[in-house]
C-alpha cells in the first residue's frame, strides 16, 4: 500500500515497479445526508429540514457495528480503491469557522476500518447543485444565506427545484428534474460567485472579502482542518489514504452564458420549466413569467409549450430584516452597497427590476476586468485554474506527497496544466461519464446510442451524426468516449494518470421492473457490462457510482430518485421469474442483495511486472485476456504479475488458464493468480470450465425495440 509513485507514461506503480490498476467504487451515497435528524430528499418537511446548523452526519454511511459487512463485501469483488464521499455541510453545518468534530472522529473510525480491509482510499468533498437546500447536496445551508438568498423562497419562484419540497409529496418528483437545477437561480449564481465573483459581483462583499473568496476560503478550510486532523493523528496517509480530491462537479455558473435572453442550445439537460437567465432573475424577484417547458424522449429534449410561473410576490432573495438577523446569526459583515432583499445582478445593472428588461444581456460572456470573451474554455482555463491554483497551493503546504485528484467539469475539455508550476508527478486527472440517453430515460438501448462527447467538441456536422448503430457500434461508443477523455488529459495536462472518479448506470430501468414485475436484469448487466467494457477498453482506473448501504427498490439511494448503488437492502422477490437473476455456483452469501454483479465483478490486472498493452473481461463468453509488454529484470526473486480472479465468475479453481511464457500460481483465498513471465510481449488468457450467463446475453438480438 505504500510508496507508489507515477511514471514518465502516466502509469501509477508500486514499490516493485509494477503498473497499478485501481478499481473500485465511490461509498457511500447516503453520506451526501445528515444522519441526525435522519433526512434524505424523499423526507417530507419539516421545521427540522429549516434548521441547517443542528445537523450530524455522525453514524454515516453506516454503523461500525454494520461496517464490517459491507466491506467485505466490497473486497470480495476485488476491489482494491475507494472514493470516500464527505460534504462540507458534514464538517461546518454549524455556522462559520464552527467545525463537527464528532463527524471528524467517527469518519477515522471508518476510515481506519477501510485500511484494516486493505483498501486504497481517496478523499471527496462532494458536491450536487451546492447543497441539500438547492435541491443536491455539498455546502452548508448557511451559505445560501451568505450569498444572500432565502431557501424557503426557493420552491415558489423555481430558484432551484428541490424533491423534499415538491408539491403532492417527495414521491412524485419528476425522474432528472434535479439535474435542470444548474440554469436555475440558485446554482447559477451560487457557482458564478464562487468561482467568479470578483468579476461578475463584485459588490458582494462579505467580512471584507469578496463573496469568491469568502466561500472558497471557508471551503478549503474545512477540508484542511479535516486532513490536519487524519495526518496529526493517525496513519492513514502512510497506508491508506492515496491524496483528496478538488471538489466534486464543479459548474460555471451562468459564467459564459451568451445571451440571458435565450435558453443556450447546448444547455443540458432541458426537462420541465426551463428559464431564461432573465426570467430566472425576474422570478427571484417574486414576479410572474411564462418559461418554455420540455420534455425528454428517445432522441433528447423538445420542446412541449410554455407554462407561467408566478411566485405571488415570494422572493429568493432575503429579506433586509431576516438577512439582519442571520448575519448577526452568523457573524456576517457585508459592505453596504450590497442591498438584501434585492437581486444581486439587479444591482450591477444586469437588468431592471422595474421593466423586467435586460440592460447587459451578455453580462456573463465578456470578463468585465480583461474585456475578454469568456466560453466555457475560458472558464476552464482562468476560473476554475484559479481555484485549482489555490487548492493545489493549500494541499502541498499541509503534505508535499498525498496524490491532489483534479477534477475538472464535467465533460469538459481539462485545463491547460501541462507546464503549470501548479502541477507535479503526484496529480491525476479524474473525469466524470454517464451514458445521457440510459441516465434520463432509464432505459438501455443497445441497438443505438450517440456520440454525446463528439458532439460536444464538434466532431459532427450535425448531431444526427453522432448516432451510432448496433450493439458493438454502441459500446465501442461508448470505450471511445471514455478513451478520448484519457488522451484529452495526456495532451492538456501531461503524462499523468487518468481516473475515472464517477461512472455507472441507473438500476430502476424500464419502470422497475426488474424488482416488481420480471426479475429480469438484463438490461442492468448489459448497461454495465458495455460500461465496464469502455473503461477496460480505455485502459483507466475507476470508481463506478455507487454503493449506497440505504438503498432500497422504492426509494433508490434515497436521494432525488437516484438508483445506482450495487447492493440494495431490499431482497429479489423469490415469487418472481429469478431465472434472469444468475447466481454462479458457489458464488458467496455475501452478494445475495447484490444487483446485476456478473457485469462489475469482474477479472483484472491488479499489479503488471512491465507495461499493460490491453485487457478485457468478455461476460458473454466468460473470457478474461490480458496482453503486456514484461519488464525486463535481474531481481531475485523476480517481480510477479497479479491477476484478481473472481470467485463469483469462477468458484474455486473452476478455469482455464492460458500463458504465452513462464509459470503462475493461484491463491484461493485471495483470488489472485500470481504469473512468472517473461520480458516481452506477453499474453494470458483465463477461460471458464463452465459458462451460464452467456446465451441469455445473447437473446432478444432480432429486432430493435427503439424507445
Amino acid at each position: 500500500m505504500k510508496h507508489l509513485t507515477i511514471d514518465g507514461l502516466g502509469n501509477i506503480r508500486d514499490s516493485e515497479h509494477r503498473v497499478l490498476t485501481l478499481r473500485g467504487i465511490n461509498l457511500d451515497g447516503a453520506n451526501k445526508m445528515p444522519k441526525e435528524p435522519e433526512m434524505t430528499t424523499f423526507s417530507p418537511l419539516t421545521e427540522e429540514y429549516w434548521d441547517g446548523d443542528n445537523v450530524s452526519f455522525v453514524g454515516r454511511p453506516f454503523s461500525l457495528d454494520e461496517a464490517p459487512e459491507h466491506l467485505e463485501r466490497i473486497r470480495s469483488w476485488g476491489y482494491n480503491v475507494i472514493r470516500y464521499v464527505y460534504t462540507w455541510e458534514a464538517i461546518e453545518h454549524k455556522g462559520p469557522g464552527i467545525y463537527d468534530d464528532d463527524f471528524i472522529d467517527y469518519t477515522i473510525q471508518v476510515l481506519k476500518l477501510l485500511q484494516k480491509y486493505d483498501f486504497y482510499v481517496f478523499l471527496d468533498p462532494h458536491q450536487d447543485l451546492w447543497g441539500r437546500h438547492s435541491g443536491g447536496s455539498g455546502a452548508p445551508m448557511w451559505t445560501y444565506y451568505a450569498c444572500g438568498f432565502d431557501p424557503k423562497g426557493f420552491i415558489d419562484t423555481e430558484a432551484a427545484l428541490v424533491q423534499n419540497e415538491w408539491p403532492g409529496g417527495p414521491e412524485k418528483f419528476p425522474k432528472m428534474f434535479w439535474a435542470a437545477n444548474y440554469a436555475k437561480l440558485v446554482c447559477g449564481t451560487i457557482f458564478t460567485m464562487f468561482f467568479a465573483g470578483r468579476e461578475f459581483t463584485p459588490k458582494a462583499t462579505i467580512n471584507g472579502v469578496n463573496i469568491q473568496d469568502f466561500l472558497q476560503t471557508h471551503m478549503l478550510n474545512s477540508m484542511l482542518h479535516f486532513y490536519r486532523r487524519l495526518l496529526n493523528e493517525t496513519d492513514l496517509f502512510e497506508d491508506c489514504i492515496l491524496g483528496v480530491e478538488t471538489m466534486n462537479e464543479p459548474n460555471s455558473g451562468w459564467v459564459g452564458h451568451v445571451d440571458i435572453t435565450k435558453v443556450p442550445e447546448e444547455q443540458q439537460p432541458k426537462i420541465g420549466h426551463i428559464p431564461t437567465v432573465l426570467q430566472s432573475m425576474i422570478l427571484g424577484m417574486g414576479k410572474k413569467a411564462t418559461v418554455d417547458n420540455y420534455t425528454f424522449g428517445s432522441f433528447g429534449p423538445s420542446k412541449a409549450g410554455t407554462h407561467e410561473v408566478d411566485p405571488r410576490g415570494t422572493r429568493a432573495w432575503i429579506s433586509p430584516e431576516q438577512g439582519r438577523r442571520m448575519d448577526k446569526h452568523y457573524g456576517f459583515e457585508r459592505c453596504a452597497e450590497w442591498q438584501l432583499g434585492e437581486c444581486i445582478f439587479a444591482q450591477h445593472g444586469v437588468w431592471d427590476p422595474e421593466t423586467n428588461e435586460a440592460l447587459k444581456p451578455g453580462y456573463f460572456c465578456k470578463c468585465p476586468e480583461s474585456g475578454k470573451d469568456v466560453d466555457e474554455p475560458y472558464f476552464v482555463n482562468n476560473f476554475f485554474v484559479r481555484y485549482w491554483k489555490t487548492f493545489y497551493s493549500a494541499m502541498r503546504d499541509l503534505n508535499k506527497t498525498m496524490f491532489l485528484f483534479c477534477d475538472p467539469p464535467v465533460m469538459a475539455i481539462p485545463p491547460d496544466l501541462k507546464n503549470s508550476e501548479h502541477m507535479d508527478d503526484r496529480v491525476i486527472y479524474c473525469p466524470h461519464f454517464y451514458d445521457g440517453l440510459t441516465l434520463m430515460l432509464k432505459k438501455w438501448n443497445r441497438y443505438w446510442n450517440i456520440d454525446c462527447l463528439g458532439v460536444l467538441r464538434g466532431k459532427y456536422a450535425s448531431p444526427i451524426l453522432g448516432i451510432k448503430i448496433g450493439e458493438q457500434n454502441v459500446r465501442n461508443c461508448i470505450r471511445d468516449q471514455i478513451d478520448t477523455m484519457r488522451r484529452e488529459g495526456l495532451e492538456r495536462m501531461g503524462n499523468i494518470p487518468c481516473f475515472m472518479t464517477e461512472t455507472g448506470m441507473p438500476f430502476d430501468m424500464d419502470d422497475r421492473a426488474a424488482y416488481y414485475k420480471t426479475g429480469d436484469y438484463t438490461s442492468q448487466i448489459k448497461a454495465l457490462d458495455a460500461i465496464s467494457y469502455g473503461l477496460e477498453g480505455a485502459g483507466i482506473h475507476h470508481t463506478y457510482w455507487t454503493y449506497t448501504s440505504i438503498n432500497t427498490h422504492k426509494q433508490g439511494d434515497s436521494w432525488n430518485g437516484e438508483d445506482f448503488s450495487f447492493w440494495s437492502n431490499d431482497k429479489f422477490d423469490s415469487d418472481l421469474n429469478n431465472s434472469r437473476q444468475y447466481r454462479a455456483k458457489g458464488a458467496v452469501d455475501i452478494n445475495e442483495k447484490s444487483r446485476a454483479a456478473e457485469a462489475y465483478i469482474r477479472p483484472f490486472p491488479v499489479a503488471v511486472f512491465g507495461d499493460v498493452q490491453e485487457y478485457g473481461f468478455d461476460l458473454s463468453k466468460g473470457v478474461f485476456t490480458l496482453k503486456i509488454e514484461g519488464e525486463k529484470t535481474v531481481d531475485d526473486p523476480q517481480p510477479a504479475t497479479e491477476v484478481y480472479v473472481p470467485d463469483y465468475h469462477y468458484p474455486e479453481e473452476d478455469f482455464y488458464v492460458n500463458v504465452t511464457s513462464g509459470n503462475y500460481e493461484f491463491n484461493k483465498l485471495t483470488r489472485t493468480l500470481t504469473w512468472y513471465h517473461e520480458p516481452g510481449e506477453q499474453t494470458l488468457e483465463i477461460s471458464p470450465i463452465d459458462w451460464p450467463f452467456g446465451s441469455t446475453l445473447k437473446e432478444n438480438t432480432c429486432g430493435c425495440n427503439i424507445m
